[in-house]
């Protein structure tokens, strides 16, 4: 008797397992690759499977299968994938440099956003152009994003009698005479001088400024390369619509002002000045000295980039040019890829971690989210969290408007956007960058046409 009730059991556990394993058989099998960006760290990991686990417990259609790959080898492995026809379905999160390694790769959302009547309206519409990209269509949906805007020391502001900077986009600039200028280069240059003292505590705009002893400057642009701190003149890129190398007017115009605030009028600090002591002695961490007077910088800065800094600071909005603001913008998303068998399936997975878990993944990875619904709930956090970490400043009072006004302005085309050889374009333009930031008397416009001479043989031997 007790072994015919075994059997029955046994029997009873096999047609069980067996159903499990129809309906593990029946699902479509979605791959999540993660290495691009954040998501490797052990931690993101045991969150990431989690995620995973419940998209799967949620549904009977699908099953999500995460791949995980160190960032060291990530964009090798995909690569390898690729080639192999053996690419993962989604890939993310991924910066705009992630995705502009692999060009051609990513699959155009727009019918599945049509198909689906997926909801676009809880997001900055200048944040969905941002992913639509010319020739290949809508690569993404915004996801997290890392705003950049103008941050300013209060107090030398206070020391030197200076008016802060606005407090809003569209704002004018009054002087200390009163008068009111738009916020532009022009203005900032001038104000820059201002903060700009040296030993003897003379400013840049006057004829006693000894240029051969500085401590103080006025502005800088941070953890930037030279495309992204061209960006400050407008949006662009060394590679045009046809494949072309050239060097855009409004970049071209933009590095003729950076050489001049280095070895000119001297309120930005040059290579020589920028290894100094007065400038952290190399760590490139200007700000964070106390000696500078105002930046421009991305959400990821906050926190480790003040941690010891002695005094009271804000933010501002970037200056605009020409009349048109570009606040350049480091955001994160998931792709697609177009070698996708199961692009529907993929989509629902998407917006899966793009809708429900967007809370979620961007505290997990540290960005803001791009959701205009949540970003009330991030600012709060990060408050807490900063409050917390750096008690020294007062995060609840910081004008973070303008940081999420600055999402408006976006740089578009994106200054981390893809070239033919990146890896050696990137190496190229840096070398320029080092060139005129050491040398007094480059003749930039030259140093540019070089520059695009060796970027086209670059791009033509790519092809």
């Amino acid at each position: 008797m007790r072994n015919t009730k075994l059997i029955t059991l046994l029997v009873l556990l096999l047609l069980v397992m067996a159903v499990s394993m129809a309906q593990a058989q029946d699902r479509v099998r979605v791959r999540w690759y993660v290495g691009l960006g954040a998501g490797t760290d052990a931690p993101l990991v045991a969150a990431q499977e989690e995620i995973v686990a419940d998209f799967n417990a949620s549904q009977d259609g699908i099953e999500l299968v995460l791949e995980i790959v160190d960032n060291a080898q990530a964009y090798d492995v995909l690569s390898t994938q690729i080639a192999a026809g053996n690419a993962p379905d989604i890939v993310g999160p991924m910066g705009i440099r992630g995705r502009a390694s692999f060009p051609g790769a990513w699959l155009d959302l727009t019918s599945l956003i049509e198909a689906n009547s997926y909801d676009l309206s809880d997001f900055d519409p200048a944040l969905i152009d941002f992913y639509r990209v010319e020739g290949e269509g809508q690569l993404g949906i915004p996801f997290a994003v890392f705003p950049s805007f103008l941050m300013y020391n209060v107090d030398l502001f206070d020391e030197g009698g200076i008016p802060y900077p606005p407090s809003s986009y569209g704002e004018s600039y009054t002087d200390w005479e009163g008068n009111e200028h738009e916020w532009n280069i022009d203005t900032l240059s001038e104000v820059a001088k201002l903060l700009s003292v040296d030993i003897n505590g003379n400013d840049a705009s006057m004829d006693e400024f000894d240029t051969s002893n500085i401590v103080q400057f006025g502005y800088g642009t941070q953890f930037s390369d030279v495309r992204g701190r061209a960006t400050l003149f407008g949006s662009a890129n060394f590679i045009d619509a046809d494949g072309s190398a050239v060097i855009p007017d409004v970049w071209r115009e933009a590095e003729h002002w950076y050489h001049a605030a280095m070895w000119e009028d001297y309120f930005m600090p040059n290579a020589v000045y920028s290894g100094s002591e007065i400038m952290g002695g190399g760590s490139a961490n200007w700000f964070d000295t106390g000696n500078m007077g105002m930046i421009t910088i991305h959400l990821w800065f906050l926190g480790w980039g003040t941690a010891n800094l002695d005094a009271s600071w804000n933010f501002g909005p970037v200056p605009s040019h020409n009349g048109v603001t570009t606040a350049k913008l480091h955001a994160d998303t998931f792709g697609i890829m177009n070698s996708s068998e199961n692009p529907d399936a993929a989509f629902e997975v998407l917006t899966y971690l793009l809708g429900e878990r967007a809370a979620d993944l961007t505290s997990l990875y540290g960005g803001m989210p791009a959701r205009l619904s949540l970003q009330d709930d991030f600012i709060e956090r990060t408050v807490a969290v900063q409050s917390e970490a750096y008690p020294g400043v007062d995060w609840a009072n910081l004008n973070w408007d303008v940081v999420l006004a600055g999402l408006q302005h976006p740089d578009n085309p994106n200054h981390e956007e893809g070239m033919p050889s990146f890896l050696e374009a990137s190496a190229r333009y840096n070398e320029y960058g080092q060139l005129v930031d050491n040398n007094a008397d480059e003749d930039i416009d030259a140093a540019l046409d070089s520059l695009r001479d060796d970027l086209q043989a670059i791009f033509d031997a790519a092809m």
